[in-house]
């Protein structure tokens, strides 16, 4: 944990240029933003309960299409700029 005291004289700019400067020194924020998107892994019985309820999910849409509940979805095709 990184932490600052302020100096005699000090203005509160300097204290915060020196604090930036410790947190990035530090590394802490590197790591952080390593981590920011990592998600776990799922055991196998939950990827096939997800699995199961995709599958559900799909043959009660397909269902509601066929009896004309659900709208067919028209998506657009993609644009010139290849993606």
């Amino acid at each position: 944990m990184v932490e600052v005291r302020k100096k005699d004289n000090e203005s509160s700019d300097s204290l915060i240029r020196r604090f930036t400067r410790r947190v990035q020194s530090s590394g802490i924020l590197l790591h952080v933003k390593k981590i920011r998107y990592h998600e776990r892994r799922k055991n196998k019985n939950q990827i096939r309960e997800d699995a199961i309820r995709r599958a559900k999910n799909k043959e009660k849409q397909d269902y509601l299409r066929k009896i004309g509940k659900l709208e067919e979805v028209v998506r657009p095709k993609h644009s010139s700029r290849g993606f």
